[in-house]
């Protein structure tokens, strides 16, 4: 199994010195990709004292193409993946020229994982509708496919018109690997007719595993081969006891997960070398080889 981290996005500070050396050394130990989450505005609970959200105005987030254009330049071999890009928040054509420029930069190691978010304040500020984002999210994926794939192309769908026109440049593959993250019913169903992978962060249970048996059966009812969608597990160590992390591990690869992401975020920690010593840890406990 492939296993990776996920990036500290709400505990890494603001020192790009402190980020330069954390990816570096989670690549130095092994590590085969870096997740990162993704908000671009964070609601004040000040006008919303009812608010459950994780997140607020609070809660830092570095923009994600952003910080993967400065990956890209740092790192060498770790597959850069977001997880999830809130994709119908955000333009679709502009998205897809920001992703083909991070897979050119990183010499084709983005794998862009898309999600269609909770946080309506987020999209009233970004001007986007929230209530048809799933559905807008299926043409936006076709729409990008479409710009990595060929110079020049024109597509007329219910949301988006382009005459002519492309972007450029490419990305190196022509093709961007979209894995999607989520838990509807709808999203499996997603997932199994246009997914390359599905990211899921839950435990390896019967519960995981019959949603995992939904998204293959979504995808043999669509023609597709079941085995040929990727699946991805996340171990939160801080809430799994350290005792369990390699049965946690097994149990994900056991209903087919070919990777797995390691959160650090939620253990208490104040320093980015924190988060580097845990991870350290686990590799030595996963037995995660250095390159």
């Amino acid at each position: 199994m492939q296993i990776g981290v996920t990036f500290p996005q709400t505990e890494i500070g603001e020192d790009p010195i402190a980020i330069r050396d954390y990816a570096q050394a989670i690549e130095a130990m092994g590590y085969r990709s870096i997740l990162a989450y993704d908000h671009v505005l964070g609601a004040s609970t000040a006008t919303r004292p009812d608010w459950s959200g994780p997140y607020t105005s609070e809660t830092l987030f570095h923009e994600i193409f952003v910080l993967f254009g400065y990956l890209a330049a740092i790192t060498r071999h770790v597959e850069l993946v977001t997880g999830v890009v809130i994709l119908p928040q955000r333009q679709t054509v502009l998205v897809a020229k920001q992703a083909a420029e991070v897979d050119l930069l990183s010499g084709g190691r983005l794998r862009l994982g898309i999600g269609v978010g909770w946080n309506a304040v987020e999209y009233e500020g970004l001007n986007e509708q929230f209530s048809n984002r799933g559905a807008r999210s299926e043409e936006q994926i076709a729409v990008m496919r479409a710009l990595w794939a060929e110079p020049v192309i024109s597509y007329h769908g219910r949301w988006h018109t382009i005459d002519n026109a492309g972007i450029k440049p490419l990305p190196p593959r022509r093709v961007i690997p979209i894995w999607i993250g989520g838990y509807a019913e709808e999203t499996l169903r997603r997932i199994g007719r246009i997914g390359d992978g599905w990211i899921v962060f839950r435990a390896p249970d019967d519960h995981l595993r019959s949603q995992i048996e939904r998204v293959r059966n979504y995808a043999a009812a669509a023609g597709r081969d079941p085995q040929a969608i990727g699946i991805e597990g996340q171990l939160s160590l801080g809430r799994v006891p350290q005792a369990e992390w390699a049965g946690y591990t097994a149990g994900l690869q056991a209903l087919g997960a070919q990777s797995m992401v390691i959160n650090t975020m939620g253990m208490g920690f104040t320093s980015p070398q924190q988060h580097i010593d845990a991870l350290r840890q686990a590799a030595e406990i996963l037995g995660v080889d250095p390159l």
